[in-house]
């Protein structure tokens, strides 16, 4: 993949340079008033005001032949531009809001262009980003996997079914349900008496519910060494916690990060941008931060030693992003996080299956970031480096949201308003990344195809291009609303439905099926 990346890159950056160019060789001219003659344009008349020496008067006069002069023809004047007369158009403020706004998005363009590839920077690390194997100890860690479901009976019973035939000894499976939720609660009760000793069912009484609540109601429960977080809907590999184990020993590390992966790029024009923003994450960029020993983690296939869980009083229960702050809380106690992703032993999962569902998580994830922003503990990590990234990558949803209002504004000064050449050039400074962004995630979608044998096709790669402006618009609008929410005190947990469309094979139904013909009883 380096090699592509590397070729489609090129390509976007010479297909700028022609239009940079003829860019810079356009520079606005002054309009003067000219005479034409047989043989030519003649210098101004010295009654127009004008010189030879200085066109606008007060220089050494032009001689002309009245012989062969003409009337003078006029020129219309061209438009002023800013630089001429700044209270024209909307004066040196709109230059300045200009120029900031393209500064701001070209430097989050390139970091994002610079993460999304931080693991294929050589062939060795990104060897590094691979699970060792399995595990071969006598004596292995035992695990105990934290389920959380909330009216999710149409997902629940797989999810439950797979965890428990994973090729692994010392397991407990804890499904997580509300007090309030019979529905659920009764997939979970099934999957019980079909596993016994393996899974068992913990009900959360707490008020309001949300996930953070419901595994800290599970944490006071468990009896494993390593604690693992699952989403209700996950389809796991039978090997993961044998690779898992393995990842603990090489590393001793204090928490392990595995990978994650929506797959069902086909089903809306969205939903494959989605899935590749999934894959750079977990692939790439998710490795850059464990580097940096600050790392917000992933909502699941996460797995934390059972002790530093409850030293740390395990998850915050007021935030939106209980992942991302847990994250920080034990990146500032110097924990060791050792993130690993193989397209094997990838978690997989389902895009939202409609828009206001995807603003509906964006929008939470957004609001989440900014708590943990607001909350500081991010200012005990040792070193200015990781404060530095820190307060970047949780402000980000900011820097989305400011940028969103301000494209339309852009735009409008852009056709609108007649710029200095060099604030032209500034404002086609973020389509260099874009543009490059744009190539590598072809790049990542055949990448994509290619390891989750999914057949990618030409059409993939125009909804790819077309759909990538309006999808950094919906983000940006979750971005502003995430803001909104926050300024006004609503942070209710907005929840997620799921359909079971990236299962492989089709999703088993017997334990919606049992739930049906009891209610029906």
């Amino acid at each position: 993949m380096r090699h592509r990346i590397a070729l489609v890159c090129l390509s976007s950056v010479a297909l700028l340079l022609p239009t940079s160019t003829a860019l810079a060789a356009e520079s606005p001219r002054p309009a003067v008033s000219s005479t034409v003659s047989d043989a030519g344009p003649s210098p101004v008349l010295p009654e127009q005001g004008g010189s030879l020496a200085d066109p606008l008067g007060g220089g050494i006069p032009a001689v002309s032949d009245p012989s062969t002069s003409q009337a003078p023809v006029e020129v219309p004047p061209q438009q002023a531009s800013v630089s001429e007369n700044p209270s024209s158009v909307l004066g040196w403020a709109s230059i300045l809001l200009l120029v900031l706004v393209s500064l701001v998005l070209s430097g989050v363009a390139f970091t994002t262009l610079a993460w999304m590839l931080h693991a294929w920077r050589t062939p060795e690390g990104l060897r590094a980003t691979r699970f060792g194997g399995r595990s071969s100890r006598e004596t292995p860690l035992r695990f105990s996997l934290l389920v959380p479901a909330r009216h999710e009976e149409q997902v629940l019973g797989d999810t439950l079914d797979t965890l428990s035939a994973l090729d692994y000894g010392d397991l407990e499976i804890i499904a997580i349900v509300g007090d309030d939720d019979e529905g659920t609660a009764a997939v979970a009760h099934a999957a019980a008496k079909r596993h016994p000793g393996r899974v068992r069912v913990v009900v959360d009484s707490s008020v309001p519910k949300n996930k953070p609540k419901a595994l800290n109601t599970a944490l006071r429960e468990v009896t494993g060494d390593v604690v693992g977080v699952f989403d209700a809907e996950d389809e796991v590999h039978e090997d993961l916690l044998a690779h898992i184990d393995a990842r603990f020993h090489e590393t001793k590390a204090d928490i392990v990060q595995g990978g994650v992966q929506l797959m069902n790029v086909h089903t809306t024009w969205w939903s494959m941008r989605n899935c590749l923003e999934y894959y750079f994450w977990f692939r790439s960029r998710l490795h850059f931060h464990a580097g940096q020993r600050f790392i917000p983690l992933g909502g699941n296939t996460v797995f934390m030693r059972t002790d530093l869980l409850r030293e740390v009083d395990g998850w915050d229960p007021e935030c939106l992003a209980e992942d991302c702050e847990i994250g920080v809380r034990v990146s500032t106690r110097g924990a060791t996080v050792a993130v690993a992703y193989d397209p094997e032993l990838v978690t997989r999962e389902e895009t939202p299956g409609a828009l206001p569902s995807l603003i509906k998580q964006r929008t939470r994830w957004n609001q989440g970031f900014l708590q943990v922003l607001a909350k500081g503990v991010w200012r005990e990590l040792p070193t200015a480096r990781q404060r530095l990234l820190a307060r970047y990558t949780l402000s980000m949803p900011f820097l989305q949201a400011f940028t969103g209002l301000m494209i339309p504004v852009s735009i409008a000064l852009v056709v609108f308003a007649k710029v200095p050449t060099w604030v032209s050039l500034v404002t086609f400074l973020p389509l260099v990344p874009t543009l490059v962004t744009l190539a590598v995630e072809a790049a990542g979608l055949h990448e994509f195809g290619r390891a989750y044998d999914v057949k990618v096709r030409l059409r993939d790669y125009v909804v790819l291009v077309l759909g990538a402006f309006p999808y950094q618009v919906l983000l940006a609008g979750a971005a502003v609303r995430a803001v909104w929410r926050e300024k006004k005190g609503q942070r209710g947990w907005e929840k997620t439905e799921h359909s079971n469309l990236h299962r492989t094979p089709a999703p088993a139904l017997a334990p919606v099926v049992e739930l049906a013909e009891r209610k029906a009883s």
